[in-house]
Protein backbone atom coordinates (compact mmCIF):
# COMPACT_ATOMS: atom_id res chain seq x y z
CA UNK A 1 0.00 0.00 0.00
CA UNK A 2 1.64 3.40 -1.24
CA UNK A 3 1.36 6.08 1.82
CA UNK A 4 -1.28 9.00 1.10
CA UNK A 5 1.32 12.01 2.31
CA UNK A 6 5.21 12.27 2.87
CA UNK A 7 7.20 13.38 5.87
CA UNK A 8 8.27 16.69 5.41
CA UNK A 9 9.92 17.30 8.62
CA UNK A 10 9.47 16.63 12.06
CA UNK A 11 10.93 18.49 15.34
CA UNK A 12 10.47 19.19 18.97
CA UNK A 13 8.04 22.33 18.90
CA UNK A 14 8.06 22.33 22.93
CA UNK A 15 9.26 20.41 26.00
CA UNK A 16 8.31 21.04 29.57
CA UNK A 17 9.63 18.70 32.64
CA UNK A 18 8.23 20.44 35.79
CA UNK A 19 9.75 19.35 39.23
CA UNK A 20 8.71 21.85 41.88
CA UNK A 21 11.46 21.44 44.53
CA UNK A 22 13.79 18.30 46.27
CA UNK A 23 11.28 16.82 48.15
CA UNK A 24 8.59 16.77 45.16
CA UNK A 25 11.58 14.99 42.89
CA UNK A 26 12.08 12.62 45.90
CA UNK A 27 8.23 12.03 45.82
CA UNK A 28 7.99 11.80 42.41
CA UNK A 29 10.97 9.20 41.62
CA UNK A 30 9.16 6.95 43.84
CA UNK A 31 6.02 7.49 42.28
CA UNK A 32 7.01 7.87 38.64
CA UNK A 33 5.87 4.38 37.38
CA UNK A 34 2.50 5.28 38.46
CA UNK A 35 2.30 8.39 36.26
CA UNK A 36 -0.38 8.51 33.79
CA UNK A 37 0.45 8.95 30.03
CA UNK A 38 -1.69 11.34 28.12
CA UNK A 39 -1.55 12.56 24.46
CA UNK A 40 -3.51 15.12 22.80
CA UNK A 41 -3.20 15.78 18.40
CA UNK A 42 -4.00 19.00 16.75
CA UNK A 43 -3.53 20.16 13.23
CA UNK A 44 -2.53 23.54 10.78
CA UNK A 45 -3.59 23.55 7.22
CA UNK A 46 -0.20 25.07 5.40
CA UNK A 47 -0.44 26.08 2.01
CA UNK A 48 0.99 23.33 -0.80
CA UNK A 49 -0.97 20.26 0.64
CA UNK A 50 0.56 20.71 4.00
CA UNK A 51 -0.47 20.19 7.31
CA UNK A 52 1.28 20.17 10.39
CA UNK A 53 0.49 18.10 12.79
CA UNK A 54 1.20 18.57 16.65
CA UNK A 55 1.45 15.35 19.04
CA UNK A 56 1.50 16.18 22.54
CA UNK A 57 2.39 13.43 25.04
CA UNK A 58 2.36 13.84 28.66
CA UNK A 59 3.37 12.40 31.76
CA UNK A 60 1.60 13.02 35.09
CA UNK A 61 0.22 11.81 38.48
CA UNK A 62 -3.25 12.00 38.41
CA UNK A 63 -3.27 11.21 41.82
CA UNK A 64 -4.44 13.50 44.57
CA UNK A 65 -0.82 13.87 45.58
CA UNK A 66 0.12 17.70 46.23
CA UNK A 67 3.99 17.06 45.76
CA UNK A 68 4.19 15.66 41.63
CA UNK A 69 6.13 16.43 38.94
CA UNK A 70 4.68 17.14 35.28
CA UNK A 71 6.58 16.03 31.70
CA UNK A 72 5.15 17.50 28.35
CA UNK A 73 6.70 17.48 24.44
CA UNK A 74 5.40 19.01 21.66
CA UNK A 75 6.31 16.76 18.56
CA UNK A 76 5.65 19.02 15.08
CA UNK A 77 5.49 17.54 12.33
CA UNK A 78 4.58 18.46 8.42
CA UNK A 79 3.21 15.91 5.84
CA UNK A 80 2.15 17.08 2.05
CA UNK A 81 -0.65 14.78 1.10
CA UNK A 82 0.29 13.10 -2.10
CA UNK A 83 -3.77 12.17 -2.54
CA UNK A 84 -5.19 16.17 -2.90
CA UNK A 85 -8.91 14.15 -3.50
CA UNK A 86 -8.81 12.61 -0.06
CA UNK A 87 -12.38 12.10 1.90
CA UNK A 88 -12.43 13.94 4.97
CA UNK A 89 -12.42 10.43 6.87
CA UNK A 90 -9.24 9.01 4.97
CA UNK A 91 -7.66 12.25 6.26
CA UNK A 92 -8.67 11.89 9.59
CA UNK A 93 -7.35 8.19 9.69
CA UNK A 94 -4.07 9.57 7.93
CA UNK A 95 -3.30 12.43 10.10
CA UNK A 96 -4.74 10.41 13.56
CA UNK A 97 -3.20 6.79 12.80
CA UNK A 98 -0.97 6.25 10.30
CA UNK A 99 1.43 9.34 11.25
CA UNK A 100 1.37 9.03 14.56
CA UNK A 101 2.66 5.27 13.89
CA UNK A 102 5.28 6.45 11.67
CA UNK A 103 6.85 9.05 14.18
CA UNK A 104 5.50 7.68 17.85
CA UNK A 105 9.21 5.64 18.48
CA UNK A 106 11.12 8.66 18.10
CA UNK A 107 8.39 10.83 19.84
CA UNK A 108 8.77 8.25 22.36
CA UNK A 109 12.62 7.90 22.50
CA UNK A 110 13.00 11.53 22.87
CA UNK A 111 10.19 12.02 25.57
CA UNK A 112 11.86 9.28 27.40
CA UNK A 113 15.15 10.75 26.87
CA UNK A 114 14.07 13.88 28.55
CA UNK A 115 12.19 12.11 31.81
CA UNK A 116 15.62 10.77 32.18
CA UNK A 117 17.91 13.53 31.52
CA UNK A 118 15.52 15.42 34.10
CA UNK A 119 17.03 12.77 36.95
CA UNK A 120 14.63 9.82 36.86
CA UNK A 121 15.52 6.73 36.46
CA UNK A 122 15.26 4.64 33.17
CA UNK A 123 11.57 4.47 32.29
CA UNK A 124 9.95 2.17 29.81
CA UNK A 125 6.08 2.83 29.10
CA UNK A 126 4.49 -0.66 29.21
CA UNK A 127 1.43 -0.34 27.15
CA UNK A 128 2.09 0.96 23.74
CA UNK A 129 -0.14 3.77 21.95
CA UNK A 130 -2.35 1.22 19.91
CA UNK A 131 -3.17 4.53 16.85
CA UNK A 132 -5.99 2.30 15.17
CA UNK A 133 -8.04 1.64 18.55
CA UNK A 134 -8.40 5.09 19.78
CA UNK A 135 -9.14 6.04 15.93
CA UNK A 136 -12.08 3.57 16.11
CA UNK A 137 -13.08 4.43 19.52
CA UNK A 138 -13.14 8.09 18.32
CA UNK A 139 -15.54 6.93 15.29
CA UNK A 140 -17.78 5.53 18.01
Amino acid sequence: MTKKYEIILKYIKDISVEIPNAETYVLSREYITKYTLGINITTNPLKNEMIEIITKINYKDTSKNKKKSYFELSFATVIKLKDKNLNKEDLEKVILCEVQNDIYPELEKSFLRIIKDSGFPDLKLEKKINFEELYQQKLN
